[in-house]
């Protein structure tokens, strides 16, 4: 029975690609991933209910709340965090923020390059942090700071074959072909859609362990430009 694991509810807004899920553990009870142009203000709510609505979920019966804090779109970012800390903060549920970035990087662990982690930034900038197997199997660690960058700064610090991962614009995967030609692959398009449970999965740990975020101060994550040059 579902109802005898904890459940997380986990929302992202981080970019025009939305995505909610729900959460135990074990499983992925529901998930809705869909693009919102700008729209994630009207819409977040009415999807969350519905999704509680259809699993026969009440919401007194949420544990714990997991959100993403970006990089993305400065608005955007905000819509979830503003809504996960109300949810959070009105049934006494702990919240935890996740690095979009790291959200996208979890998704490719079973494959053996290192993988590039975008989210698109306008202007020709992107969102980046690049990442490689950590010590514990099926987990990574960015090797270099999340940054905002040119797409032709990412392709310059990439030294080796790299799986570049993120809902990209095809010119974007055109600049870094460019430069790097066949040590850039690209994850297909079904595995660029950012989906909320890879956030639940990644906090997951960290409930477990009561390692919540402060719900007053849990910020979105604002970036800097990185200066140009390979990644040490």
């Amino acid at each position: 029975d579902a109802m005898t694991l904890p459940l997380m509810l986990a929302l992202d807004t981080c970019t025009d690609l939305a995505s909610i899920a729900l959460y135990d553990g074990e499983r992925v009870l529901s998930e809705v991933t869909w693009h919102s142009a700008r729209r994630h203000t009207v819409e977040l709510m009415p999807q969350i209910i519905a999704m509680l609505t259809q699993a026969e979920i009440a919401a007194s019966e949420l544990r714990a709340v997991a959100v993403a804090r970006g990089p993305g779109s400065f608005t955007g970012i905000r819509v979830a965090l503003a809504l996960a800390k109300g949810i959070a903060g009105a049934n006494g549920l702990p919240l935890f923020g996740v690095a979009t970035l790291d959200a996208i990087a979890h998704a490719h662990h079973a494959q053996p390059l290192p993988v590039t982690a975008l989210v698109q930034a306008g202007r020709g900038r992107v969102c980046w942090a690049h990442y490689v197997q950590d010590t514990e199997p099926g987990a990574w660690r960015h090797v270099s700071p999340f940054a905002i960058s040119s797409v032709e700064t990412v392709a310059g610090a990439i030294q080796t074959p790299t799986l570049f991962a993120g809902d990209l614009l095809e010119s974007t995967r055109a600049v870094l072909r460019a430069h790097l030609g066949e040590q850039a692959a690209f994850a297909s398009p079904a595995l660029t859609v950012r989906r909320a449970s890879l956030l639940a999965e990644l906090a997951w740990p960290r409930f477990l362990s009561g390692a919540a975020d402060d719900i007053a101060t849990l910020a979105p994550i604002y970036l800097h430009e990185l200066p140009a040059g390979p990644i040490a």
